[in-house]
């Protein structure tokens, strides 16, 4: 018998199958608890290296047109649109992007992040106008999120960016996954049934956590805002992340703290000018100019690869 269209058919989806071995959960003391949760955990890496030529290939569709100014935008439902938002909250401290490069939208809205309107993943039509009013564009990625692989919301996100031009990426924690049908680049990354059955902030979400950060961080790295593995482009805007910043500068111009400091005051705590106005002898202005010219990449602008840094190398 077909189900109605308001009740979907979830028979089948590994996110909502019940595991045997965690049968006796409840009964399980705090360390058995554990320990079980730990020995389940190790299905997320397993899971996600699995998918690995489908998330590079949908990195590196997405790599054009975010290196030319275009857009990441996430869209999901309850959790994954959580994970979204956080992945996109994290990129400006962390990468110094301006805040409308990486997105986050969630069903139901911001108040959806601390108060659960999960009924907001059932309307497809609210995810085609929350993705059309943001005027996606060839440029834009759309990566839609959702762990079952079939939730309206996100599908009629994808339909309406696909139809604007822009990129499209799903990440389904089932497989096959209906949302696949809907996007340029799939990714289907399966971790098996959760602990909790149906309980999808489990692996799960751990599975889209470290997707989503893959494919931010490499977008972010193949448009140099790192150099090697340093944080260059990061914003100090506490204690810690200040001595970071000092830190950064001493390792890349290869001076004391003492130089480090004063040239990251010279330039208003950036990294890079502070590290380029050391190693080319120059100030801040001409600094910044190289870096630009150099395209945001700090090997390129100080002449040096990291590959090449003796202390990167």
């Amino acid at each position: 018998m077909t189900p109605p269209p308001d009740r979907p058919r979830l028979e089948g989806l590994g996110t909502e199958a019940y595991d045997r071995r965690f049968g006796r959960l409840d009964e399980m003391s705090v360390a058995e608890i554990v320990d079980t949760m730990t020995e389940a955990a190790f299905a997320v890496p397993r899971a996600v290296a699995a998918a690995g030529d489908q998330i590079d290939a949908a990195i590196s569709a997405a790599e054009p047109g975010f290196a030319a100014g275009g857009r990441l935008i996430y869209v999901g439902a309850g959790t994954s649109g959580r994970l979204g938002v956080l992945d996109a909250s994290e990129c400006p401290p962390t990468f110094h992007t301006d805040p409308g490069r990486v997105v986050g939208v969630i069903a139901g809205g911001r108040t959806a992040l601390v108060d659960s309107i999960e009924g907001a993943e059932d309307d497809s039509a609210a995810g085609a106008a929350d993705i059309t009013a943001l005027k996606p564009t060839p440029d834009d990625t759309v990566v839609g999120i959702a762990a079952s692989g079939r939730t309206p919301y996100v599908r009629g996100a994808l339909q309406a960016a696909k139809s604007a031009g822009a990129v499209t990426i799903s990440l389904s924690c089932n497989s096959p996954a209906e949302l696949s049908q809907h996007a340029d680049h799939p990714i289907e990354a399966p971790a098996g049934p959760e602990v909790v059955a149906g309980s999808t902030r489990l692996n799960a979400g751990s599975v889209q956590k470290l997707v989503l950060n893959m494919i931010s961080t490499a977008l972010m790295v193949r448009t140099g805002r790192t150099y090697g593995n340093l944080m260059v482009d990061m914003q100090a805007t506490n204690a810690k992340l200040r001595q970071r910043a000092i830190r950064l500068v001493s390792t890349i111009a290869q001076v004391d703290a003492g130089p480090a400091e004063e040239a990251l005051d010279a330039a208003d705590q950036e990294v890079k000018t502070a590290s380029v106005m050391i190693t080319r002898g120059v100030d801040a202005d001409q600094a910044r100019k190289l870096v630009d010219e150099a395209g945001g990449r700090l090997g390129v602008a100080i002449g040096l690869p990291s590959s090449r840094h003796p202390a990167l190398s």
